[in-house]
């Protein structure tokens, strides 16, 4: 029987030389370790997919690309922390993307508030411009309320397909889950809504 040869090649580099390419949790592993390549490879694979997220909820590319940037140190820096028996590789990387996203939009949007009240100290903008920028905030804190409601999964999964604007399918590949759980926590999630606002179905 033949005895092994020894490897001479680090093991943290060892997945640059095999033909199937190494999972994005073997990735995340050697990160965890200080690892270049490994986090290069990562990026490589996952940037395109956290761009494509954070774009659709941020907008504005320039701050969509500083996001997707903050995200990926955030990787590099805390890449320890990632369970693997509590979700994939990908659902961790993509709920990291979408909570930096949303802490952008928020940051952005206590900006624009701030904005807005230099402003009116400078300006007396007619009444019905006023009355509606109340009714807008009014509005916006009663779905911050009304989300709140919902649970964890639920939340995510609402916030991707009505204010991230994906599909369906493109939910469940982004969370890893199957179609049908989307539509059932999607179901559930607008049941919650619609009672809270009193709507009938």
């Amino acid at each position: 029987m033949l005895e092994p040869v020894p490897s001479s090649v680090d093991p943290q580099e060892t997945f640059d030389f095999l033909d199937a390419p190494p999972s994005k949790e073997t990735l995340l592993s050697h990160i965890a370790g200080g690892d270049q390549a490994a986090f290069e490879a990562l990026y490589d694979e996952m940037s395109p997919r956290v761009l494509g997220l954070i774009r659709r909820l941020v907008v504005d590319h320039a701050q969509s690309e500083e996001v997707t940037q903050e995200v990926f140190l955030e990787i590099w820096q805390s890449a320890s922390r990632f369970d693997q028996h509590r979700g994939s590789a990908s659902t961790w990387i993509l709920t990291m993307a979408h909570r930096r996203a949303v802490d952008r939009i928020r940051s952005s949007q206590a900006g624009r508030n701030r904005d807005t009240k230099i402003g009116l100290r400078d300006f007396a903008p007619e009444y019905d411009q006023v009355a509606e920028a109340v009714e807008i905030t009014i509005e916006h804190e009663r779905v911050k309320k009304a989300m709140s409601l919902l649970t964890e999964l639920q939340r995510q999964a609402v916030s991707l397909a009505y204010y991230g604007g994906y599909s369906h399918s493109e939910v469940a590949e982004l969370l890893s889950v199957p179609i049908g759980t989307v539509k059932t926590r999607l179901r559930d999630g607008m049941i919650r809504l619609r009672d809270h606002f009193g709507v009938s179905a």
